[in-house]
């Protein structure tokens, strides 16, 4: 199963300055909030991350 996390993030995307703001089950879901809560704007960016559940994976 795949989730999609969404942050906030400066210009740079730096990982130390991301503002989480949820988990969605579709990256148009992710979208939609994003673009509901007004976080594109010239000073930050958008962030959606793809992560899968249930995978073990021996390294």
């Amino acid at each position: 199963m795949k989730l999609f996390i969404l942050y906030q993030t400066d210009f740079w995307k730096s990982k130390t300055s991301r503002v989480f703001f949820g988990i969605f089950d579709s990256r148009s879901k992710a979208m939609d909030c994003a673009k509901y809560n007004g976080l594109f704007c010239s000073n930050a960016k958008v962030v959606i991350e793809e992560v899968t559940l249930n995978i073990f994976e021996e390294i």
